[in-house]
């Protein structure tokens, strides 16, 4: 465990003395603009905080007060910044960007998109994808999901290549992590998208994939035998779970089987899935039968819900 630790470590390390690098080489610009990289940033954090404050900006930048009132100084002589009491509490002052100041932090911003087109316009479009992915991975896991929001994540019906191979392995992924499920569990999954794809019909099946920046971190899919719909692989990332995400997805395959006319609906889970167990039972499902599988984990216990849908 320890030596793969000191690998991680040394991967990052190396990771961010390359990006540093990459940094060097887009801050150049901002050298030329007549500003610090931290008076650039100290701009940008004024431009897009509502209401922005001192202390706010103090613990955005976690740079002291002193030194940052001299750079709000040197705004101010420079006519980028201007200060504004506010209505409610005359003892907080506003920051905002003058005419001059938005003027400034345009022109970076454009001169920034510039350099950061010209270092990827190179790459395929799949490469392109992917960086931005990862870029998006590593503030998401290092901030633990909190910057992330409802608004953030996009939800799409369109089934793309690659979809049914991703959300096998999110499946078998998150299910061993977290309880300690066994390959065979995989394999159900993955036999499940190979019928579904097989027998695949727009208007009685649908799958919705839920996504950040172009990564799948959630589903869930309803598939149609006859007058009954069955709801299939609901899933979040353990990233993205608590911003209403799940009740999003389930409240969508809810409306879609109604639509379609579905008679009832039935899923099958397992008793350790407590909080989707009350999820489902929040929406009208009801646990109409159980029985023991043992072949994901010893003592696992299968259980069906179902609703009727009239």
């Amino acid at each position: 465990m320890i030596q793969k630790l000191q690998n991680q470590v040394r991967t990052i390390r190396k990771f961010n003395r390359y990006y540093t690098n990459i940094l060097g080489l887009l801050d150049q610009h901002i050298l030329e603009s007549g500003l610090s990289l931290s008076e650039v940033r100290a701009l940008h954090e004024i431009d897009k905080t509502q209401n922005c404050t001192s202390k706010m900006l103090s613990d955005i930048l976690c740079i002291n007060a002193g030194y940052l009132s001299r750079i709000l100084k040197r705004f101010e002589n420079m006519g980028l910044l201007e200060k504004e009491p506010s209505t409610s509490d005359g003892r907080v002052i506003y920051l905002k960007l003058t005419k001059k100041g938005k003027e400034k932090i345009n022109i970076l911003n454009k001169s920034s998109d510039e350099q950061i087109a010209n270092m990827i316009k190179t790459l395929s479009d799949t490469h392109k994808e992917r960086l931005v992915q990862n870029m998006t991975s590593i503030e998401t896991i290092l901030t633990d999901g909190k910057e992330i929001k409802n608004t953030d994540i996009s939800i799409r019906t369109e089934i793309k290549a690659g979809d049914a191979g991703y959300i096998t392995f999110l499946h078998g992924l998150i299910y061993k992590e977290e309880y300690n499920y066994s390959p065979s569990f995989e394999a159900y999954v993955a036999e499940s998208f190979f019928k579904f794809l097989l027998n695949y019909n727009p208007q009685k099946d649908r799958l919705w994939c839920a996504e950040h920046n172009g990564q799948i971190i959630g589903c869930i899919g309803i598939v149609g035998h006859e007058e009954k719909a069955q709801l299939r692989w609901f899933l979040i990332d353990p990233l993205y779970r608590g911003i209403g995400l799940g009740k999003k997805l389930l409240t969508s395959a809810l409306e879609f089987a109604k639509e379609r006319g579905y008679k009832s609906i039935y899923l099958d889970t397992s008793n350790d899935l407590e909080k989707a167990m009350g999820l489902y039972k929040k929406f009208g499902f009801k646990k109409v039968s159980e029985k023991p599988n043992n072949s994901w984990r010893e003592g696992l216990v299968e259980i069906e819900f179902a609703m009727d849908l009239d």
